[in-house]
């Protein structure tokens, strides 16, 4: 290696391990899509009412919960890598049993379990990409976690609609004499393994190296990333912004010094979690099938829409991760919860033109249901632009680095908790309150979005997390 060549980044070995990094999105997008399609095999199953049909759709958001949680605070104890490789074998003991569930109970545990890991995948896999890439390029390789979320949902759709169109349903037998909807799982399986043995091969993150005291590791690692000036001077940055605590990370980190509470970049992290959750994306992602299907569309036809709402977000991803370090986080926070505004009260006044037939079915007359599909992906996309990947990426990189595992491990709480709520309320919400009501709230949340991240969210283009403030 000649001396220029050893001073550059290495584009190529840093692509790919946040390639690697990224399935883990992947695999939380896949755990998250896969169950919206097999509703009706779950019903038919399991015998399940309404509220039942909630949680054991919203129960792998339990397992979220936790995983977030823990997964914050275990990555500070064991390191990113080995808790990312911890997931990817929960995916997989999670597909296998879900697919096998013989009644409600063991299915709730199986996907329980899967949730342990999409928590964990879900905060470790931007934290990792941010500890590892440069400033300049941060924002979009970060972005790409997104994009492979919506890619592992879009997977899902395309691979439950493809099961069902074979097989002839959702609740008909297929191979082996079991029924397409059991196989949706288990095909989850195959990625799983992948996730895992890709692990095997990624370096751990430097900034946990130099946290845990193993500098010389940690610098290999930079050099390695960055070459060899740069990642010799990242070592010292990372050393003297751990300096002024001289203990490996812990909770009690979150609270000021200077005045005894807690610090406010973590409400605000807290706050962007749960805000991604309250304009109601997940609704689309776990119950698209059945909305469609509610408002007149057939499940062969609900199924290609959810495929088409997947397409659409992959591809305003790929504009967010052209954009976001050129425009900045903050600015597309703000068009997405504009966008997000107008779009989902568009669709809130669609479904107040909805009337019921003699045979109890509803439907939109006219043109409303295509106002209402076109109103549904125009939100998908101003969410995909904004809001979805970049929540994540300010998640990863806006803590510093003394409090990055801790403060992610709250905010993931927060995000997969109201993940939770809206998620397992929504059936019972569509039957009694009604569908208007339900995305009015989602529309209002949007709007309430655009104020917090006006007064509360800072710019963190370009800032080196070590000089991230507090």
């Amino acid at each position: 290696m000649d001396g220029a060549a050893g001073n550059r980044a290495n584009i190529g070995f840093i692509g790919a391990i946040v390639a690697v990094a990224t399935i883990g999105g992947f695999m939380f997008g896949y755990d998250s899509g896969v169950i919206n399609g097999t509703q009706d095999g779950l019903e038919a199953a399991f015998d399940l009412s309404a509220l039942g049909t909630g949680f054991n759709v919203g129960a792998i958001l339990i397992g979220c919960a936790a995983g977030a949680f823990g997964a914050g605070r275990l990555a500070d104890v064991m390191g990113r890598r080995k808790v990312m490789m911890i997931s990817a074998v929960l995916f997989l003991v999670s597909a296998l049993l879900a697919g096998a569930a013989g009644s409600s109970g063991w299915f709730i545990l199986a996907r329980i379990i899967g949730g342990l890991g999409v928590g964990a995948a879900s905060v470790l896999s931007p934290a990792y990409i941010s500890e590892v890439t440069p400033a300049a390029i941060r924002g979009r390789l970060a972005s790409i976690q997104q994009i492979m979320i919506i890619t592992g949902l879009t997977g899902a759709f395309v691979a439950n609609w493809a099961l069902a169109s074979v097989a002839g349903g959702s609740t008909a037998e297929f191979w082996y004499g079991y029924e397409a909807w059991r196989w949706m799982f288990w095909l989850q399986a195959i990625p799983a393994l992948v996730y895992f043995l890709a692990l095997l091969t990624i370096p751990e993150s430097p900034r946990y190296l130099m946290a845990k005291g193993r500098e010389a590791e940690a610098e290999a690692v930079l050099v390695k990333l960055l070459g060899r000036d740069e990642g010799s001077r990242k070592v010292v940055e990372i050393r003297d912004s751990l300096s002024s605590d001289q203990h490996r990370p812990r909770l009690s980190d979150l609270i000021s010094k200077t005045t005894g509470k807690v610090r406010p970049i973590v409400y605000v992290g807290i706050g962007l979690a749960i805000f991604q959750q309250l304009v109601g994306i997940n609704v689309v992602f776990y119950y698209g099938a059945v909305l469609w299907q509610s408002v007149g569309f057939s499940e062969s036809d609900a199924l290609l829409i959810n495929i088409v709402s997947g397409t659409l977000s992959i591809l305003a991803c790929l504009v967010t991760v052209l954009v976001i370090d050129k425009v900045g986080r903050k600015p597309l926070l703000l068009i997405g919860s504009a966008g997000m505004t107008v779009t989902l009260g568009t669709v809130a006044f669609a479904f107040s033109n909805s009337v019921t037939a003699a045979d109890g079915s509803v439907g939109l007359p006219g043109n409303w249901g295509i106002i209402a599909l076109i109103a549904a992906n125009l939100y998908v996309i101003f969410f995909n632009v904004s809001w979805g990947p970049v929540m994540w990426v300010m998640l990863g990189e806006m803590f510093p680095n003394q409090i990055r595992g801790s403060a992610l491990a709250f905010a993931g709480l927060a995000q997969w908790l109201a993940n939770f709520a809206i998620s397992v309320s929504f059936p019972w919400a569509a039957a009694n309150i009604g569908l208007v009501v339900t995305y009015s709230f989602f529309a209002i949340s949007a709007a309430i979005s655009y104020f917090f991240v006006m007064r509360a969210v800072h710019e963190t283009r370009g800032v080196e997390l070590e000089n991230m403030e507090g």
